[in-house]
């Protein structure tokens, strides 16, 4: 069984991380970690956690953690993520996994000298539809990629607008404006969203961006509610992304990713309570994923449940591994240097 440590105690932390946690058969010690010491309190008490901790390092060494989750704020994820690798611990890295190239690749570099696994808490990435489109991919069922198409809609208006999140109410904590609607904090759309349809694109199609130029709309604080992008891949091919943050409530996320290549392509599209994934070729040997209907709706604890499993020692790979995560922030950090100054970015350039 493993013991696993909590770095940056807020909303996510404890509305989705450590309950998860508390309730997997594969971890026995849980461990929490924050500067605000008031907070410290309170969630140890509404928890029951007595190991609580100010110091990553410290932490997993007295501890003898075996992993760490990072959910502090999305520029905060770089130091305790390379303190806890470097103390010895696997870590599951909220997305976005890091807020600049530098920081993505440092981070991917560091669990590969520890000899640890990064993971990145993108959740489509960890479902069993992912790994079957990822096989036809991997197994040459579409050919060669040359093109896809990467939507994803959310209905994050409120947040990214800077509002208190309408569902949150009854949470011990909120989501906080500072991360997700102040443009000088990687607020927006594209770091808080698209990561995860970025993720599942780049993971399944196994693609890394060579150059991307992008166009947005903002929200009343100045972060993005809208993406509009086109890219190409270092293997040439080409891929449209949109993101919208103004999806009524009632419809909730979705997402929309086709991938075409030289012998057919594959489509998978969810919404609440409706999804499905197909590969279509050109020969008509054509397959369809047997998919259920609620299996694509969104579901935080998959990773952390997956996180745990690693920690202790199970053999269930890595479908959001520290390079997807670096390939990732490329990719979103190229879209807001490209809103920025109207003009393509190359991925690799400096600013």
């Amino acid at each position: 069984m493993a013991k696993i440590g909590v770095v940056g105690i807020g909303w996510w932390a404890c509305f989705n991380h450590i309950p998860t946690l508390q309730a997997s058969a594969d971890v026995d010690k849980i461990a929490i970690c924050d500067l605000d010491t008031t907070r410290l309190a309170t969630v140890g008490d509404q928890f029951n956690i007595a190991a609580r901790y100010s110091d990553v390092t410290e932490m997993v060494r007295a501890e003898k953690l075996d992993g760490v989750i990072i959910s502090t704020p999305h520029i905060a994820h770089t130091k305790p993520a390379l303190a806890a690798l470097a103390a010895g611990a696997h870590v599951l890295v909220e997305k976005p996994m890091a807020t600049s190239p530098e920081d993505g690749r440092a981070i991917a570099a560091a669990g590969i000298a520890a000899g640890r696994e990064v993971v990145i808490s993108t959740g489509l990435n960890f479902t069993r539809f992912t790994a079957t489109a990822a096989d036809w991919v991997r197994s040459g069922k579409i050919g060669t990629v040359r093109h896809a198409v990467c939507q994803m809609g959310s209905a994050l208006d409120d947040l990214m607008a800077g509002e208190p999140m309408q569902e949150t109410t009854t949470h011990l904590f909120r989501p906080p404006p500072s991360t997700w609607a102040d443009p000088a904090k990687a607020g927006g759309y594209a770091w808080g969203q698209m990561s995860h349809s970025l993720g599942w694109l780049c993971h399944v199609a196994d693609l890394r961006f060579q150059s991307i130029y992008c166009l947005d709309g903002k929200s009343k604080t100045g972060v993005d509610y809208y993406d509009a992008a086109v890219g190409r891949t270092t293997c040439g091919a080409t891929v449209s992304l949109s993101g919208a943050s103004t999806v009524p409530k009632h419809r909730g996320m979705h997402t929309d990713i086709r991938i075409y290549g030289s012998e057919g392509m594959i489509w998978f599209d969810c919404e609440s309570g409706r999804a499905r994934l197909e590969l279509s070729r050109l020969d008509g040997l054509n397959q369809a994923y047997p998919m259920a209907a609620s299996e694509a709706d969104y579901d935080g604890t998959l990773p952390v449940s997956h996180f745990a499993a690693l920690c202790a020692g199970k053999p269930v790979g890595n479908p959001a591994n520290g390079e997807n995560g670096a390939r990732v922030t490329e990719a979103i950090a190229a879209m807001y240097r490209s809103a920025a100054a109207g003009e393509a970015i190359r991925i690799g350039e400096t600013a």
